[in-house]
């Protein structure tokens, strides 16, 4: 045997393998430019039968190679991309109502007017847009005050208990509020090339 050649089982090679190992040569793994022709393909695939024949270790990894390699994981996006929608809302907020200002701003120094004058410019424009992007209805129907029961097996992330609560349902309580649950959602969609993290531009004037 050569030097160089792999070890040779003694048993008896097909025909057929004796054939598939002559049609070919192994690819040349240099040659990235081109494709590989059949027959040179052929001849790595008889190359490699017969070394897995004789190499316990090279079939292995020969195995683990024709193995399914499982998809690269998707790059995860940037948080003002995953939540570029509730931005947009943000943004509106503060061009309607000029949410974001009125937030950021020290009312220490403004007097109570000042700020009532404020809050209505605040209120008529965020109630516009979430009349815009949103449905809303109240988690229970009664009015603020009312004696309300809350059944075996209520939804707590619907109805909270406050006071004191002891025993098992159902209760009896006053309703302190009637919550609110979203029934509809119209979240507008943002263009790629836009930045989302930006709220609201810087105004100049000329």
């Amino acid at each position: 045997m050569e030097a160089g050649c792999p070890p040779f089982p003694t048993q008896r090679v097909p025909l057929c393998a004796v054939a598939l190992f002559l049609l070919g040569s192994p690819v040349n793994m240099e040659d990235h430019d081109s494709a590989p022709s059949f027959f040179a393909r052929l001849g790595t695939a008889g190359a490699c039968f017969f070394r897995a024949l004789g190499d316990a270790t090279f079939a292995r990894d020969a195995a683990a190679l024709l193995q399914d390699r499982p998809a690269a994981p998707a790059a995860a996006e940037p948080p003002e991309r995953v939540h570029a929608s509730g931005l947009a809302v943000l943004a509106m907020l503060q061009r309607e109502g000029r949410l974001i200002d009125f937030l950021q701003e020290e009312m220490a120094a403004f007097s109570d007017a000042e700020i009532g004058a404020a809050a209505r410019v605040v209120h008529a424009g965020s109630r516009k847009v979430l009349a815009q992007y949103l449905t809303l209805e109240p988690v229970l129907p009664d009015a603020e005050g009312a004696t309300v029961t809350v059944p075996t097996g209520f939804d707590a992330q619907r109805i909270r208990l406050t006071g004191a609560v002891a025993g098992q349902p159902p209760y009896r309580g006053a309703l302190k509020h009637h919550g609110w649950v979203t029934t509809a959602v119209r979240f507008p969609t943002t263009a790629s090339a836009l930045d989302p993290r930006v709220l609201a531009p810087a105004e100049v004037e000329l």
